[in-house]
């Protein structure tokens, strides 16, 4: 079962204004999520499940058939008020050309494509086990490209230390306030949105141990007395995840964001996770992309490209259903254009 389909990203996700839902279908437990919107003079709520139903290799008939069987099964244990089943189905296309042409090709009316995706539809995902068993570093290393092993070599020798720090930490808020002033740098230098502190701080705060065997981590660079850049990743028996990153404005030759990947690669393999997901990049390498730099960044570490179609929804009430779209299309307006325009981006 995909990473995010587990009971962790449901109970993290409640503290955030979704609600966990018990589900089962045919005797096996589904992460269900809930959110409970008010509306002018009612309130709906809209239930989303992440990575499933399994659809990789499916056609656009099958998926649909998929998706709706599964919204039947699940629907008689949600609120009675639930106007929509959102989906992110696990389904992989190695290039964005497939992964658009089976959307353009997609004519499902009862399990319609959503125009706001939840998770990010492209990433670049890095095997950290084979045939074999678990690949060496030598194996990773050479699947890098050469830049990439002389930055993470380059840290090392100038003297970058990775620091780590979980839940069992006792500095662990100390550390995220390292984090969190390398956040703002980021946002105010590149122009990106976060969360609020206490975000981060439930993840990491809740993150070991948990009864599903998953780690979260906070990792940070430091060079000397300057802390350089940090990430926050989870790991679990199938796979690893990286969440967050943010860097400051100082000693950016130190390339102090390739060891604190290499060092996450490494821990995760050791932890058990067969691959490194490197979670959300743009689609190809456009360099007219306002994002462009991350797709060399995260595609420099010998991953396989994967494309996802995004979410897909299960309409059950259409009225409500309209009210909801019109204010998520609202919202993705205001933030996606307007606050970019307004910032100069």
């Amino acid at each position: 079962m995909r990473f995010l389909q587990t009971k962790f990203w449901a109970d993290f996700k409640s503290r955030h204004g979704w609600k966990s839902c018990p589900v089962t279908v045919d005797g096996n437990g589904i992460s269900v999520l809930v959110r409970t919107l008010n509306f002018k003079f009612k309130k709906a709520t809209i239930a989303y499940v992440p990575m499933a139903p399994e659809c990789t290799g499916s056609t656009g008939k099958e998926l649909e058939q998929k998706l709706t069987s599964l919204a039947s099964s699940i629907r008689p244990q949600l609120p009675g008020n639930t106007f929509c089943i959102r989906f992110d189905p696990a389904m992989d296309f190695y290039t964005p050309e497939d992964r658009d042409d089976f959307l353009r090709q997609y004519a499902g009316k009862k399990a319609v494509k959503s125009r706001t995706n939840i998770q990010p539809p492209d990433t670049t995902i890095v095997p950290l086990t084979g045939e074999g068993g678990p690949r060496s570093e030598e194996e990773l290393l050479s699947a890098m490209k050469s830049k990439w092993r002389y930055n993470i070599k380059l840290a090392a020798k100038k003297g970058v230390e990775v620091c780590r720090y979980d839940s069992s930490s006792a500095d662990l808020e100390e550390a995220f306030d390292r984090f969190h002033v390398l956040f703002q740098q980021t946002s105010e230098r590149d122009g990106v949105q976060f969360h609020k502190k206490e975000y981060y701080m439930d993840l990491l705060k809740s993150g070991t141990p948990l009864t599903e065997n998953i780690k979260v981590t906070l990792y940070l660079a430091k060079h000397e007395e300057d802390w350089l850049a940090g990430i926050i990743t989870l790991f679990s028996p199938s796979e690893a995840v990286y969440l967050y990153g943010a860097s400051g404005n100082i000693k950016r030759n130190l390339m102090s964001a390739y060891l604190l990947q290499w060092t996450a690669m490494k821990d995760a393999q050791a932890f058990g996770s067969k691959t490194y997901d490197f979670y959300g990049m743009p689609p190809t390498d456009d360099q007219n992309h306002p994002m462009h730099g991350l797709y060399l960044f995260k595609t420099g570490f010998g991953g396989r490209n994967t494309h996802r179609p995004g979410s897909f929804d299960v309409i059950l009430n259409k009225g409500d259903y309209a009210l909801y779209s019109m204010a998520e299309n609202a919202r993705a307006f205001w933030y996606k254009i307007v606050v970019k325009k307004l910032k100069g981006r």
